[in-house]
């Protein structure tokens, strides 16, 4: 039979106990450091940080069609709006023709001189060559007739510019001759291939310019603000979307100086807003600022706000659309070895 007081005492002990290993499994306690001590981990205070893109045409032009409006969903590559286009397919189609020429311009100068030219410089050297005989007899009659003094000197003085003339003839068409014979250039060729290749920019310009007329979302976002509209005349730096991306989603955190040993990238997290809190996300610490900073007045801290603090910001590791900019989030790291609560 056990007195009741001694019962008492050790109904007091069982309930104690449980509690103590209740709080204990549940992470209350902490974790035991070797000095004996608890580590009670790190809470921390911050704001969703979502990247936004202004998107915009990379040529100018007028809008043709927008097809998504404010709050609609977009997916990597979507086309979100497009361009008159006409006016850049007509300078693909001039781009294209004179890519044609100089091409053709190109094939001629490999090719070289035809047969027909060869055979035919090659006629117009033999007849220069006769012309230069029929000089020289002209001549040779000239100097004959002026000894015996039949024929005036002006008349000797003709033949022999006659004979200089058709010399200088003949020697023209045996240079020419031997340039066809040589074929083009190598010289030539390489101008010509070098003005092929700049057509070929030109046209590879003119088309990048006309896939620039349809405007792709980079990325899965929501459209935020739609500030053109169908018929408006925009130019490349004008903005017409304004997207949301879903990923990456970050928190922006502070922590002072004296928890700053505690932490390291690539450590694992969890964040929960005030709108789930009982649905932390998993995050993963990605930078820790290696600059001092006051601490910001959007920071809530039970420190005193003029103490020095470190920008980190944290990675969600799977976000989801309940994240939204700006949204306060609490950060919790947790103890030593611990992984933390269960959740996403």
């Amino acid at each position: 039979m056990i007195p009741p007081r001694l019962k008492r005492v050790l109904l007091a002990g069982l309930i104690v106990g449980g509690l103590g290993v209740g709080l204990w499994q549940s992470g209350l306690l902490g974790r035991l450091k070797p000095d004996g001590r608890t580590d009670p981990g790190l809470t921390l205070y911050g704001n969703v940080d979502i990247r936004q893109v202004q998107l915009g045409f990379r040529v100018s032009g007028r809008i043709e069609t927008l097809q998504v409006d404010e709050g609609d969903s977009v997916a990597p590559g979507q086309t979100l709006a497009r361009l008159d286009p006409r006016p850049y397919q007509d300078r693909v189609s001039a781009a294209e023709a004179k890519l044609a020429q100089q091409m053709a311009t190109l094939a001629r100068l490999e090719a070289g001189p035809r047969p027909a030219e060869i055979a035919e410089g090659r006629a117009t050297h033999a007849e220069r060559l006769a012309d230069l005989h029929n000089a020289d007899l002209a001549l040779d009659r000239a100097r004959t007739l002026r000894h015996s003094e039949t024929i005036a000197q002006a008349a000797l003085d003709q033949a022999e510019a006659n004979r200089a003339m058709a010399a200088a003839r003949a020697a023209s068409a045996r240079e020419s001759l031997r340039l066809l014979e040589q074929g083009t250039r190598a010289e030539e060729i390489a101008a010509g291939r070098a003005a092929a290749e700049a057509a070929q920019a030109d046209l590879a310009a003119a088309r990048t310019d006309l896939a620039d007329t349809d405007l792709h979302a980079p990325a899965a976002g929501v459209v935020l603000s739609r500030l053109r509209e169908a018929g408006a005349i925009v130019s490349a730096a004008d903005s017409v979307l304004t997207v949301s991306l879903l990923a990456p989603v970050w928190v922006r955190v502070y922590v002072a100086e004296p928890d700053l040993g505690r932490l390291h990238p690539g450590m694992k997290v969890w964040v929960a807003s005030d709108s789930q809190p009982d649905r932390p996300h998993r995050g993963t610490i990605g930078f820790i600022s290696p600059v001092a900073e006051f601490t910001p007045k959007s920071v809530e801290t039970t420190d005193l706000r003029t103490d020095l603090v470190y920008r980190l910001r944290v990675v969600i590791d799977l976000p989801d659309p309940g994240l939204r900019q700006g949204m306060p989030v609490t950060v919790q790291i947790p103890p030593e070895a611990d992984h933390g609560p269960a959740g996403r």
